[in-house]
C-alpha cells in the first residue's frame, strides 16, 4: 500500500493550466551502457500558486511535508484532518478546498467520495504507459514509409495510415482504432488535456516530467509515425533499447544545420545526375540504375562519414547490381571515365581472364574523407548475379583485416552490406549470414545493412514474394534493430543512417536501414514494367523526382537558392562531360584497374609471379620432430585429457620415435611448420576442432573444467603465426563464402574449409560455382583458399560417400584433346595457367607437401582435396620421415615401384588409379600373386593433368595394356575426366579399358553387401588379363 499512495502521489494527474509548475523540473537521462536508472524524489504538485495559500509559507511548510511523508507511510498516524486533507490534496482539490475542520468531517467525507480514488489515478497512468508502449511496438504500422502511398504491408488487415501531428478528436479517435482494440486503454476524449506523468521508458518530454495527454500523443505520433518507422521493441537488452528510444524520441533531434543541408542536396545532385547523364548517352544499356531510390548515395556517404568519425579506417562493402555504378562513382570514387569506357562496344577484350559485365566488378580505393579529413579506404567486393551471394564473402574479408590490423573489437574494419528486398527476404544465405555474426571467430562485431526496399522484386510484388509483412523481418533473429525510412525524404534518411553508424559503434551489433523506394525502370533499363505492375507504374509517372522535391524545400526554407541549385547541377554534368570525352581514348579494359583485394607487394609491378618455380615443400628432420613433440602432449600445465586421448597422443609419440606419420599427424606437420615460417593457418568447418572422424584432436578440453581448452598448435615457438581452428555454425554455404572472403585479404596465410562429409559441399555450391572456380578468370582475384572434402565408398549409403569429384573436374579449364608443350617449368606453369587445382592424396607424406606448396608457390589457385576417411586409420596409410625432408617435393603421380618396376618390359598391365582404391588393389594384386605383371600408378593430382608424368609411366610399361580404375560409379568419379586425356598422352595408341562400378543414379548404395559385391566385381575385372583384350 505505501508503493501505491506514493506511486499515487507522484502520478496524480493535473490540468494543463496547473502543470506550469512542474515543467522546469529536469528530467535525469542515463546513457546507453552506464548501468544506472533515472530516478525521482516524491514531489507533492498542488493545485493552486503557494502564495495563495498563506498557511504554507514559512516554517508552517515544513511542518506540512513532516505531516505529508507521516501520512504516505501510515494514514492513521495523522489526525483524521489531515488525512482527509492530503487525501483531497492528491484528489485534486486546491488546498484550501482540501482542509476540512474536525466538526465538518462527516460533511467531507462527501468530497473525498467525489474525487477520483487512487485506483482510477494508477489506472490512468498505466494507461499512458501502455500508450507510449503501443507506439513504441506498433508506431512504425502507421509511418508514412512508402512515397507511392500504395503500401501492401499487411498488419492483421490494419491500414498503414500515416502519422498526423495535430491531435484533435477525431485523429484521435483515428488512432485509437488503429492501435488498440475495444478502448484506448481506457482514455477517452475528456481525458485529452488532462496532464500526466511520464514513465522512465520514454523520452518525449525532453527537459519536462509532465504533459497533457494531447501532447504526449503528438510528440509519439512524431517520433513513431512520420516518415521513419522504427522496429526495436523485441531486443532484450534495456540499454539497447533505451538507447534508441532516446534517439527517436527526444525532441528536436532532427535538427540540421544550413552546411549539412547544402551538402545533402550536393550528393543527391550527384546522384540523380549521375544515373541521367547515363540514361542520356547510353539509353539502350542495361545498367541497373539507381532512379527511385537516389537517396542510397547520400545514405552511404552518411554511414561512411560517421563511421570515420568514429575512428574506422576501412569499410568493404557487398551490393547487388541496381545502382552499383553510382555507388562506385560517387561513394568510392571510381574515374568516371573508367566507368563510361564501359559502355563503348569497341573497347577490346580484357587484358587476362573473361572479364565480366560493368555492374558485377569491385573496387579498392584509398582515400581521404571530406568531412573527417582522415584516411579512408573502401572496397567494393566483386560478386556475380546471384542476389546475396556476396554478404558472406563481405563478412569474411573485414573478419580478415579486423584479424591483420589487431582490430579486436572492430573500431577500425567494418563492412556495409547492401540489399534488394525481395532477396533480403527470399535467399537462406542471409540467414546463415546474420547466425554468423555473433560468433566468435566469425563476428564482424557488426555490420551496417541497407536494404533498397523497392517493393518489388523483378516482375514479383511483395504479396507474392514473402509471407512476413517487411522484407527485414529476418533481421529479428539476432535482435538488430530496423530503421525503416521513407527514402523520398533525404533528411530523414540521412538521420537514420547516422544513428545506425552510432548504433554500430556504441554497441558493435548488426543493424538494418531499409529505404522504402521504387524502381522507376523496369528491372533494367530495357525492361516493360507495365506489363505485370500497371497501377504502380501509372503511380511512378507520376511521382515527382526526390530531388526536384528536396530542391524545392530547400529553395523555400531560404537554405539555398535556385541560382545556386542550377549551378550545382551544372558543375556536375560538366565534370561528366568532360570524364565522357576523356573515356574515349580508352582502347583496353584493364581487369586489373577494377580488382577489390589487391596485394601489394605479393606479385610484380605489372600484377606478375615474381618466378615461375616452386621451392621444396619438405623441412628439416629437427623441424618434424619438435612439431610432433607438440601434437602428442600436453603444453598446458594441470591439464586433465579424456583417456581416449592419451592413447591417441601416445600413438602420436611412437610414430614420431619411429619417423613416420599418419594422415592426422601428416596435417599437423604441415600446418604447424607454415605456422612456424610466420604463415597464418586457419581452419573451419563443422567439427573441425575435433574432426568428423575423431583423428584430428587440435583443441583439447581440460575434462574438469569447463571450457577451459587448450590449442597445442599455438605452442609451437615464441615467434610463430596464431593458428586459429572454429568450428562452425551448421552452415555451408554461409562458412564457405565467410573463408573464400577471409582468403582473398592476404596470400600470407593458409585457409582451410572443410566439409563435415564431401557431399555436404554441394548446399554451397554457389559460392564454389560463382567465386571460387571461375574467380580469376572474371575479375582477375587469386584465392588461395583450400577446400578438404571427405570421400570414399566405404558403404556407408549414398549421403556419406561421394565429394562429387566429377563436377570439380568437369569445370578444370585445361584442354583434353590437347598435349601441352613439356618444359623445364611445366609443372609450376600448368598450375599457373589453370583456374583450380585437383588432388585425391593417396599417402598422409603427399598431403603434407600439397598443403605446403598452396603457400610455397608464387601465386595462389584454390585447392580442392578429396580427403580419405577410412585410410586415416588404415596401417598401410603411413609415411616415412624422409619423403617430407627438405629436398623433396609434392609427387603429382607416385609411379609403380614394387616388382613390377624392375622388369618393365613384362609387365602385361598398368592401372592407373587415384586415392583409396589404390589400397584395395594393391592388397588385391598381391593376394593374387600378380606384382610382377601388373604395374600400379597413382595420379595424385587430377588438374591440371599430369601429362608428363603419365607419358613416362606408358613409356616405361610400353607393352601393357593400359586400365582406369576408380570405386566411384562410371557416369561418376575421374573416368570422364582422365580417359580422354590419357588418351591424348599416349596418342590414341591404346585404349583405356574401365574397372569400376557400374553407372548409377545414386552415388552410392546403402547396402553393405551390395557394397561389396560391386567391389568384389571391379576388382575382378581390374586383375583380369582378358577383360580388355578385343579393346586392345
Amino acid at each position: 500500500m505505501h508503493r501505491l499512495r506514493t506511486c499515487a502521489a507522484r502520478l496524480r494527474p493535473l490540468t494543463a493550466s496547473q502543470a506550469a509548475q512542474t515543467v522546469g523540473q529536469q528530467r535525469p537521462i542515463t546513457g546507453a551502457g552506464t548501468g544506472g536508472t533515472r530516478t525521482f524524489q516524491p514531489i507533492r504538485c498542488y493545485s493552486a500558486p503557494v502564495a495563495s495559500e498563506p498557511f504554507l509559507n514559512g516554517t508552517s511548510s515544513n511542518y506540512v511535508e513532516e505531516m505529508y511523508y507521516a501520512w504516505l507511510e501510515n494514514p492513521k498516524s495523522v489526525h483524521k484532518s489531515w488525512d482527509v486533507f492530503f487525501r483531497n490534496a492528491n484528489a485534486g482539490a486546491p488546498p484550501g478546498a482540501a482542509y476540512q475542520s474536525p466538526l465538518g468531517l462527516a460533511a467531507a467525507s462527501g468530497l473525498v467520495g467525489a474525487q477520483p480514488n487512487v485506483e482510477k489515478l494508477v489506472e490512468d497512468h498505466l494507461a499512458v504507459q501502455s500508450l507510449i508502449r503501443a507506439y513504441q511496438v506498433r508506431g512504425h504500422h502507421n509511418a508514412h514509409l512508402d512515397p507511392l502511398g500504395i503500401s501492401c504491408v499487411n498488419f492483421d488487415d490494419a491500414p498503414a495510415n500515416a502519422g498526423f501531428q495535430n491531435v484533435d478528436v477525431a485523429a484521435f479517435r483515428e488512432r485509437r482504432r488503429l492501435l488498440t482494440v475495444g478502448d484506448f486503454y481506457g482514455l477517452d476524449e475528456s481525458d485529452l488535456d488532462k496532464v500526466f506523468r511520464l514513465p522512465t521508458t520514454t523520452f518525449i518530454g525532453g527537459s519536462e516530467t509532465v504533459l497533457p495527454l494531447k501532447e504526449i500523443i503528438r510528440r509519439l505520433e512524431m517520433a513513431y509515425c512520420q516518415h521513419i518507422g522504427v522496429e526495436f521493441m523485441f531486443i532484450n537488452d534495456l540499454d539497447q533499447c533505451q538507447w534508441i528510444r532516446q534517439k527517436f524520441e527526444t525532441p528536436g533531434v532532427m535538427q540540421f544545420t544550413l552546411e549539412e543541408k547544402r551538402t545533402l542536396l550536393a550528393r543527391m545532385v550527384r546522384s540523380t545526375r549521375f544515373e541521367e547523364f547515363l540514361q542520356k548517352k547510353w539509353s539502350a544499356e542495361k545498367r541497373f540504375g539507381l532512379e527511385g531510390c537516389e537517396s542510397l548515395i547520400p545514405a552511404l556517404k552518411t554511414i561512411i562519414d560517421k563511421s570515420s568519425e568514429n575512428g574506422v579506417e576501412n569499410v568493404i562493402m557487398g551490393m547487388p547490381h541496381r545502382g552499383r555504378l553510382n555507388v562506385l562513382a560517387n561513394v568510392i570514387r571510381k574515374e568516371l571515365e573508367q566507368i563510361f569506357c564501359q559502355f563503348d562496344s569497341r573497347l577490346e577484350a580484357a587484358d587476362e581472364g573473361t572479364g565480366d559485365v560493368k555492374y558485377h566488378l569491385g573496387m579498392y580505393h584509398r582515400r581521404i574523407n571530406r568531412v573527417t579529413d582522415r584516411n579512408i579506404t573502401l572496397s567494393l567486393v566483386a560478386n556475380p548475379s546471384h542476389l546475396e551471394a556476396v554478404d558472406p564473402v563481405v563478412q569474411g574479408k573485414t573478419k580478415a583485416d579486423q584479424f591483420y590490423c589487431g582490430d579486436t573489437d572492430g573500431n577500425r574494419v567494418m563492412s556495409i552490406l547492401m540489399h534488394g528486398d525481395a532477396a533480403f527476404a527470399g535467399q537462406g544465405i542471409v540467414y546463415e549470414t546474420f547466425h554468423l555474426s555473433d560468433l566468435p571467430s566469425y563476428t564482424t562485431h557488426g555490420t551496417v545493412h541497407v536494404v533498397v526496399n523497392n517493393q518489388i522484386g523483378f516482375t514479383t510484388d511483395p504479396r507474392m514474394a514473402r509471407s512476413s509483412p517487411y522484407p527485414t523481418d529476418v533481421a529479428r533473429v539476432v535482435n538488430a534493430p530496423i530503421f525503416h525510412v521513407n527514402a523520398d525524404d533525404p533528411e530523414a534518411v540521412i538521420y537514420v543512417c547516422k544513428v545506425a553508424a552510432e548504433w554500430r559503434a556504441t554497441f558493435h551489433k548488426d543493424v538494418v536501414v531499409d529505404l522504402v523506394c521504387y524502381r522507376r525502370m523496369g528491372h533494367n533499363e530495357m525492361d516493360e514494367p507495365m506489363f505485370t505492375q500497371p497501377l504502380m507504374y501509372k503511380q511512378i509517372k507520376k511521382q515527382k523526382p526526390v530531388l526536384q522535391k528536396y530542391a524545392e524545400k530547400l529553395i523555400a526554407e531560404g537554405a539555398v537558392s535556385r541560382q545556386e541549385y542550377e549551378e550545382e547541377i551544372a558543375k556536375y554534368d560538366k565534370i561528366c562531360e568532360e570524364a565522357y570525352a576523356r573515356s574515349k581514348d580508352e582502347k583496353i579494359l584493364h581487369i586489373k584497374h577494377w580488382l577489390d583485394s589487391p596485394w601489394p607487394g605479393f606479385f610484380t609491378l605489372d600484377g606478375q609471379p615474381k618466378s615461375m618455380s616452386c621451392p621444396s615443400t619438405g623441412v628439416s628432420e629437427e623441424n618434424l620432430d619438435q612439431i610432433g613433440q607438440v601434437a602428442s602432449s600436453v603444453p598446458v600445465e594441470d591439464f586433465t585429457i579424456h583417456g581416449g586421448l592419451s592413447r591417441i597422443l601416445k600413438g602420436r609419440g611412437e610414430m614420431v620415435r619411429n619417423r613416420t606419420v599418419d594422415w592426422a599427424l601428416a596435417e599437423y606437420m604441415a600446418l604447424g611448420s607454415l605456422l612456424k615460417e610466420g604463415i597464418h593457418v586457419r581452419l573451419s568447418g563443422q567439427d573441425v576442432e575435433r574432426g568428423t572422424f575423431s583423428h584430428r584432436h587440435h583443441v583439447l578440453h581440460d575434462q574438469n573444467v569447463d571450457k577451459r581448452t587448450c590449442i597445442p598448435m599455438n605452442h609451437l615457438a615464441p615467434d610463430q603465426a596464431p593458428y586459429t581452428v572454429c568450428n562452425s555454425s551448421l552452415s555451408e554455404y554461409g562458412v564457405l563464402g565467410f573463408e573464400l572472403g577471409f582468403a582473398m585479404a592476404s596470400p600470407n596465410a593458409l585457409i582451410l574449409w572443410e566439409a563435415q562429409f564431401g557431399d555436404f559441399h554441394n548446399t554451397a555450391q554457389c559460392i564454389i560455382d560463382q567465386f571460387i572456380c571461375p574467380g580469376q578468370a572474371k575479375w582477375v582475384r587469386q584465392n588461395g583458399i583450400v577446400l578438404l572434402l571427405p570421400h570414399g565408398m566405404e558403404g556407408m549409403g549414398p549421403e556419406h560417400s561421394s565429394a562429387r569429384p566429377e563436377r570439380f573436374l568437369q569445370m578444370c579449364n585445361d584442354d583434353p584433346d590437347v598435349m601441352p608443350n613439356i618444359t623445364e617449368d611445366f609443372a609450376v606453369r600448368q598450375l599457373y595457367d589453370c583456374n583450380w587445382i585437383v588432388v585425391n592424396c593417396s599417402s598422409p607424406g603427399n598431403y603434407f607437401h600439397v598443403l605446403r606448396r598452396q603457400i610455397l608457390l608464387p601465386f595462389r589457385k584454390p585447392l580442392i582435396v578429396f580427403t580419405p576417411k577410412s585410410l586415416l586409420r588404415h596401417p598401410d596409410a603411413r609415411s616415412s620421415f624422409d619423403g617430407m625432408l627438405t629436398g623433396t617435393h609434392f609427387q603429382r603421380l607416385i609411379p609403380e615401384d614394387g616388382p613390377a618396376a624392375e622388369r618393365p618390359e613384362a609387365v602385361k598391365r598398368l592401372i592407373f588409379c587415384t586415392g583409396k582404391v589404390y589400397y584395395e588393389l594393391a592388397k588385391e594384386r598381391k593376394r593374387r600373386g600378380l606384382e610382377d605383371t601388373v604395374a600400379i600408378s597413382r595420379i595424385e593430382q587430377l588438374s591440371p593433368f599430369p601429362f608428363d608424368q603419365v607419358k613416362a609411366e606408358f613409356e616405361r610399361f610400353h607393352n601393357a595394356d593400359l586400365v582406369w580404375c576408380q570405386e566411384e560409379h562410371k557416369n561418376q568419379g575421374y573416368y570422364d575426366y582422365v580417359k580422354p586425356r590419357i588418351r591424348t598422352t599416349i596418342k590414341k595408341a591404346k585404349n583405356v579399358g574401365y574397372a569400376g562400378r557400374d553407372p548409377a543414379a545414386a552415388p552410392a548404395t546403402g547396402n553393405k553387401n551390395t557394397h561389396l559385391t560391386e567391389l568384389r566385381r571391379f576388382l575382378d575385372t581390374a586383375f583380369d588379363m582378358d577383360a580388355f583384350r578385343e579393346q586392345q
